[in-house]
This record gives C-alpha cells, sequence and structure tokens, in this order.
C-alpha cells in the first residue's frame, strides 16, 4: 500500500497545458497524442530529469511538476518552450504548451501535492499566454537576479478560488532587469505613456459579446487568441499578448488610453452577435492617437460552420491589417520632419519611394535603405527591403550591372536571414534572389519555409508564386499567387502578382486567360515593362497582332536595351520556353 504519510513543506511547483487542446484532438487525436508522447519522450522527461525535477501528476494535456529550486524550475521551462519552437519548424502537428509556476507551501500525500502552492502555480499557467512561461511574485521573488533571463511585470490579477490578488511575470529570453521599483503599481495605473516601439503596434482587445449565449463569448475569446497568434507571425508588427489584452475585457475602454497603457498605435475591437441560426462578427482598426477609424468590416455565418468562420474572420482580419498598418506608418513617416531620422523612419521612407513604381523611386529607396543600414546594421527588414529592391531592378531592366546586382542581392537577403533565420518576409525574398542565382532546391526550400512559418503572410505567397513560375512549376506558382490575391486583394502591387499569373497561364498555353490577366494588370499599372511584356507574349501566340504591336511598342519605349538573350541571362529564365517563344512571336529583338 502506498504510504499516505502527510507533510508539508515549501517547494517550487510547475503547472503545464497545451494550448488548443481540444481543437487539436478534434482535428486528428491520433496524431496529437503521438506528438505529446513523442515530446515528453525525447525533450521533456529528460529536461525533468536534467533539472532535478519530479513529476508529480499528468492529465492528457497537463503536467503538475514539483522542483527543490524556482532556479531550475524558470530553466527547464525556458529550455522547453525554446525546443518546442525549433520542433514545431518542421512538425506536421505543432504543439504549443503554456508553464506557470509558484513557489509555496505544498501538502504531500503519498505521492501527490496539495495546497495554495499548487492552486495558484495552476491559475499561474491559466494566464499564461501559449508558448510562454509565467511567474507569480513568490516564484519571481526567488529567481530575480539569478538566471540569464529577463522578466516582464504583466500586473495583478485576480485568479480564481485564489483570494488574494496574485502579481504575475513573464519571462523572456533576454539581459536580466530588475523588476519596476513600484511593485505595487499595475499597469492599467501607471501615469507615465509607454514609448511607441519602432514597428507597428498593435493590441487586439476582447471581442464584445453582444448576445445572451454564453457560448459566443467563447468562440470570440478563442477568435482574438487566433487572430493574435496570426498577427504575431509577422517580424514586422509589434503585437500585445494575450493576457494583456485581456485585462480589459467586460470593460468600458477608451482606446487612448489602452494606446498609452499599452504602448501601442493601434487597437483591433469588435464584437460578435447571434440571431436565430446566425452570427454576425464586426471588427474595427482604430488609430489610438487620433480615435480615427482606419478599417471596419463584418462577418456573416451559420452556427453549424462557427470554426470555419472564425478562421474565416481570423484570414480576412490579418490580411486586412497588416498591410493597411504599413501604409498608415508611412503616412505617419511622410509626415514627420525630415531632420534626425531613425533607421526606421528611413525605411518607411523608402517604401513610398519603391511605391511609386519607378527607376526613380527605386534608386531613392536603396539610398534610403543604405543610411537605414548605416544607422543599424542588425536592422533585419531594411536588409530584406533593399535586397527586394535590387531583385526589382533586374526584372525591369533597371538595374546598370545585373550581375553585381544580383550578388548584392543575395548578399543582402543573406544578412537578413544571419539576422533572423526564422523570419518569413526574409526567406522569401532571399528564396526570390536565390531563383535569380539558379540554385533550384535551395530557393524552394526557402519560400516553402516562409510560408510554412507564416502562412497569412501575401508577400511571402507572392514571391514563392514568383519563384515557382520562374523555375518552371507553373501550376504551383498559380495557386500561390492566388492565395497572396485572396491574402491582401486591395494590394499596390497586385499587377506584379496579375503578371505573374500571366506568364504561369502562357507557360501552360492557357493564352486567354494569360492576356486576361495582363490587361488586368495592365488597368492598375501602365508603367511596368513587365505587363506589356506579358500582353506582348499572350497576344503573339493568339495571332492578335495589332494588340501584340502596341504591348512591344509601349514596352520598348520603357525598356528600349531590351534583348531576349540578355533578358534570359539576367533573370534565369530558360525554363520559361513558351513565354520566350511568345516574346520572339512577337517580335522582340534577340
Amino acid at each position: 500500500m502506498t504510504d499516505n504519510r502527510v507533510e508539508r513543506r515549501l517547494a517550487a511547483v510547475l503547472a503545464a497545458d497545451v494550448a488548443g487542446y481540444s481543437r487539436l484532438m478534434g482535428a486528428d487525436e491520433v496524431g496529437t497524442l503521438r506528438a505529446l508522447k513523442a515530446h515528453r519522450r525525447e525533450l521533456i522527461d529528460p529536461s525533468i530529469a536534467e533539472y532535478k525535477g519530479r513529476i508529480v501528476k499528468t492529465t492528457g494535456d497537463g503536467m503538475l511538476v514539483e522542483f527543490a529550486s524556482a532556479v531550475d524550475a524558470v530553466t527547464f521551462a525556458m529550455t522547453v518552450q525554446s525546443s518546442m519552437r525549433e520542433r514545431n519548424l518542421s512538425a506536421a502537428l505543432p504543439v504549443t504548451f503554456r508553464i506557470g509556476i509558484n513557489v509555496g507551501d505544498i501538502i504531500i500525500d503519498g505521492d501527490d501535492i496539495f495546497g495554495d502552492g499548487v492552486n495558484v502555480a495552476a491559475r499561474v499557467e491559466n494566464e499564461c499566454e501559449p508558448g510562454g512561461v509565467y511567474l507569480s511574485d513568490d516564484a519571481f521573488r526567488q529567481v530575480q537576479g539569478k538566471t540569464p533571463f529577463a522578466f516582464d511585470d504583466m500586473g495583478d490579477r485576480s485568479l480564481k478560488n485564489i483570494d488574494r490578488v496574485v502579481r504575475i511575470y513573464a519571462v523572456r529570453v533576454g539581459a536580466a532587469h530588475p523588476a519596476p521599483s513600484d511593485a505595487g503599481r499595475s499597469l492599467e495605473l501607471s501615469s507615465q505613456p509607454l514609448r511607441l516601439p519602432d514597428k507597428p503596434s498593435i493590441a487586439v482587445l476582447p471581442f464584445e459579446n453582444m448576445s445572451d449565449d454564453p457560448e459566443q463569448e467563447y468562440f470570440a475569446d478563442g477568435m482574438v487568441e487566433e487572430i493574435i497568434t496570426a498577427l504575431s507571425r509577422f517580424k514586422a508588427l509589434f503585437v500585445i499578448a494575450r493576457n494583456s489584452s485581456f485585462t480589459y475585457k467586460a470593460r468600458a475602454v477608451d482606446v487612448k488610453q489602452v494606446g498609452r497603457e499599452l504602448g501601442v498605435r493601434y487597437v483591433l475591437e469588435g464584437s460578435v452577435r447571434k440571431a436565430a441560426n446566425r452570427v454576425r462578427i464586426t471588427g474595427q482598426l482604430v488609430d489610438t492617437a487620433t480615435g480615427a477609424h482606419l478599417w471596419a468590416d463584418r462577418f456573416d455565418g451559420g452556427l453549424g460552420d462557427i470554426f470555419d468562420l472564425q478562421d474565416q474572420v481570423t484570414e480576412s482580419v490579418v490580411s486586412a491589417i497588416a498591410p493597411r498598418l504599413l501604409q498608415a506608418e508611412i503616412e505617419l513617416a511622410t509626415r514627420r520632419r525630415p531632420d534626425n531620422l531613425s533607421a526606421y523612419d528611413l525605411y518607411l521612407r523608402a517604401a513610398a519611394r519603391l511605391y511609386s513604381y519607378t527607376r526613380e523611386g527605386s534608386a531613392e529607396a536603396l539610398q534610403l535603405l543604405h543610411r537605414a543600414l548605416q544607422i543599424d546594421p542588425r536592422y533585419g527588414a531594411t536588409a530584406s527591403f533593399a535586397a527586394s529592391c535590387h531583385l526589382l531592378n533586374i526584372s525591369h531592366g533597371w538595374a546598370v550591372d545585373w550581375k553585381s546586382t544580383i550578388e548584392e542581392a543575395t548578399r543582402l537577403s543573406r544578412l537578413a536571414l544571419s539576422i533572423d533565420e526564422n523570419d518569413a518576409e526574409a526567406l522569401a525574398i532571399a528564396g526570390r534572389a536565390t531563383a535569380f542565382s539558379g540554385d533550384t532546391d535551395a530557393a524552394i526550400e526557402l519560400v516553402d519555409r516562409a510560408i510554412a512559418l507564416n502562412p497569412n503572410s501575401a508577400n511571402a505567397w507572392n514571391r514563392r508564386g514568383l519563384t515557382y513560375r520562374h523555375l518552371g512549376h507553373p501550376d504551383e506558382a498559380l495557386r500561390s499567387f492566388e492565395r497572396a490575391i485572396r491574402l491582401s486583394p486591395v494590394d499596390p502591387w497586385i499587377f506584379l502578382t496579375f503578371t505573374g499569373m500571366g506568364i504561369a497561364f502562357i507557360d501552360l498555353r492557357r493564352f486567354d486567360e494569360a492576356a486576361t490577366f495582363a490587361r488586368k494588370a495592365l488597368r492598375k499599372n501602365r508603367a511596368s515593362s513587365m505587363v506589356y511584356r506579358c500582353l506582348a507574349a499572350a497576344s503573339a501566340h493568339l495571332g492578335r497582332e495589332a494588340e501584340t504591336k502596341e504591348a512591344v511598342a509601349h514596352m520598348l519605349e520603357l525598356e528600349p536595351n531590351f534583348r531576349i538573350a540578355e533578358w534570359v541571362a539576367r533573370t534565369s529564365s530558360s525554363k520559361l520556353e513558351v513565354f520566350i517563344d511568345g516574346l520572339r512571336k512577337a517580335g522582340l529583338p534577340e
């Protein structure tokens, strides 16, 4: 029989569970269980032993572990979360843990433990964001100054079934720094507004449940969590974590106050309303500085497809917000005085110049980006953007020396990846640059990894389409282009996507569709030689002499030194045989 001797002692208690466990099990029960067993066998159990922990109990989606030291508990937790991020990059079924840690009195009864120390750990874990590690104030006092980690004060929380307010700290990788001197002051009561980050910053507030059905509140909360997770994949955005956003739940808020308290320029808010068997969701993006509405939309669906509707809303909101935030930031930058500009300001001004879509605009953008890199050589987004400018110069015949331009684009894209190898935008641009240099396998690997890391990025899908089309895979290119359009239907550069689709259709000998997309691209931009090149090749294959002749004349006006052989050499496009044949039929100079 088990010895049921009861004793009491102080211990570090770690509670963990799987974020979104029910959804994972609903999608693939066997696969989820197999993945969890593998993670335990290969990572979690060996790490617990390494840091001298003891598994007290496990549930289907959770685990309770006792450690003799709070430092060991935190180090174990951060080791696991770091390893899980790496494992999830190549996992068919990504699994994300939430971990909460507390130090307190526990009651030992046989092999089990009970008491306030356990209860607080479990409630802290409930507050934790997916992939995170949260500490109670008692645990924080035990580890402060004793680990290489940094700690963010998340404020006081009223935890379920805990009769005292518990202050919570989030653990993150970085140089450790002391907690705020006024530990009793919550985030909400801070009198000093937080400084805005050097990137578009956003908080997604809990959506208001406008119906009497509590199930809709769970649905709305889950949708907000999905939107936060999806936005967080964009390295160019600063996104407030779920737990900070949800401190505003069931409160009437002033978005300007939210902006000051959370240090964000933009807030997304919304509501959910049930009527009969239908659900209506509304969302609006607000500038916290002015209170102006930048975007608003509504979504309707049936209760029978509620999770499909949740996915649809998430995708639509993210695809609308990401480019709108960049556009708003560019507009702000152009209104600021141009003295003593930061690297971020220069990046935004470069974007504005490049969007003019001219040879001069591209040259000015590159000058601004090189200035930004001089200020901050580790600004990866700037290096990626500069590489993108060089690739545009190559494809449009704007480069004076295309060989050195390809080399510079490749160098800059590799620099961006050396700064952050998991940045989807950097990976997509690096894949496109690699395609120009002729390394097919590496190019495909890079663009595929980009969309695996951020499937909500229209830019990543678009560059994947360009890369696959470039390398002679028109069907896969079209799938990527269609996805890019779905994610960003009003993109200012959508004419490039239409042109890419037109060339892919030519390679599939679907010439009527190719001509249609070339004309769609032309309606968006009449200053691109690529568009006229596509229309000339499609029209020539269709035998439309007048349209072909007009397209060729416009193209040569924009790119007077164009030669087919030189274009094939500089763009490494030799696999586009049908397209090249169309250029010859159109009468373009060899």
